[in-house]
């Protein structure tokens, strides 16, 4: 409790730009700002799924200002950042979808990396914003297809429109830092995750929540790549580094205004077939067969490093993914009992600060 304590009185109060905040990801992070008495200011679409976690936890009632606004539009994000006067910025705007990026390369791109230079440049002409953090994903690197996880200094890359656009995105923040940010005072750095799971994601070709629609439906679930290896986690986990980055980025200025990973301990890089025969486990008649139609270029072992992340931060997992996804499935079943989600969600922010250090 000390722990917890300690950061509310750091974020209490603090106004804090959320981009994407209708999203999973996005969402879950606004609630936990707000639970820790933050004024949260969110910029984002309308959710892309119904239902949605924004909807059903109610979160605009937790925010002090809600921009239904598209990051491409620089007039309307300028005057957003100008009306919420942020002190912290997290940037989580994004097309997030393997495959999606492959229908829509021109909107993956101008969502990913002028979404990013839009919300840089909104940042460095606009208010006294201290702290940026501009979450990426875990795909931007140079994927080698090798058994070892990917450090901060290692090459960037993308083999799909998504993954080099989020490469893309890091130069980005880059350039930002140093060409303008940087001297301005205002600390940036770049988060890398991926592979979050979670209540309230229902986005499509995505594993669970595939699972769970084919497991309501009464189908059996097609498996795309079920040797491929990832670095699962629950949300919670590249969220707490998240605010644990972003607090060191006021406390400590450019020390720390860098890349970052934050993903799971290695006996968690799982493959898909275990995590769909977890769920089948758990869930009364769920059965899986592989996927007959050819598939997208998907890479299949993908390992981080989050050394630095443990070291200089304080940073670690406090679920393993047994526990990640029997949480998920939690959420779920609430959700499907019509329970109070934004509660719900709370209550599982607050097991999993019970479970490890406060941030």
């Amino acid at each position: 409790m000390e722990m917890l304590e300690l950061s509310k009185s750091f974020w209490n109060g603090k106004r804090v730009f959320v981009t994407g905040h209708t999203g999973f990801k996005g969402g879950w992070l606004a609630l936990w700002l707000s639970k820790m008495g933050a004024r949260v200011f969110g910029y984002a679409l309308d959710p892309d799924s119904c239902p949605s976690l924004f909807d059903v936890s109610r979160l605009s009632e937790h925010l002090s200002g809600h921009f239904i606004q598209d990051i491409r539009d620089t007039e309307a994000l300028d005057r957003a950042i100008r009306i919420a006067a942020p002190e912290i910025v997290f940037h989580l705007a994004a097309q997030p979808l393997v495959r999606v990026s492959y229908v829509s390369p021109v909107d993956t791109y101008a969502v990913n990396v002028m979404g990013t230079v839009n919300l840089l440049d909104a940042v460095r002409r606009n208010g006294d914003v201290g702290a940026v953090v501009v979450v990426t994903t875990d795909k931007c690197y140079d994927n080698q297809e090798w058994i070892w996880p990917y450090r901060e200094t290692d090459r960037l890359g993308g083999h799909d429109p998504y993954a080099s656009s989020k490469s893309c995105s890091e130069l980005v923040v880059n350039a930002y830092r140093d060409s303008f940010l940087g001297h301005a005072g205002i600390h940036i750095a770049s988060a890398r995750a991926g592979n979050v799971i979670g209540g309230g994601d229902w986005a499509k070709d995505r594993l669970v929540p595939d699972i769970l629609r084919a497991h309501e439906a009464g189908e059996i679930v097609s498996i795309r790549f079920p040797r491929a290896l990832r670095p699962w986690q629950h949300v919670l986990e590249p969220l707490a580094g998240y605010l644990l980055l972003a607090r060191s980025l006021i406390d400590q200025g450019p020390a720390n205004s860098e890349a970052w990973n934050f993903g799971p301990h290695d006996v968690d890089t799982r493959s898909v077939e275990w995590v769909v025969d977890y769920l089948c486990s758990k869930l009364s008649g769920l059965s899986w067969q592989m996927d007959a139609y050819q598939q997208p270029h998907e890479s299949s072992i993908l390992k981080l490093d989050s050394a630095k992340a443990h070291d200089r931060l304080g940073w670690s997992p406090h679920w393993d993914l047994a526990k990640a996804l029997d949480k998920t499935l939690e959420w779920h079943q609430a959700w499907r009992l019509g329970e109070d989600m934004a509660l719900v969600t709370l209550d599982q922010i607050e097991c999993y600060l019970a479970d490890g250090p406060g941030i």
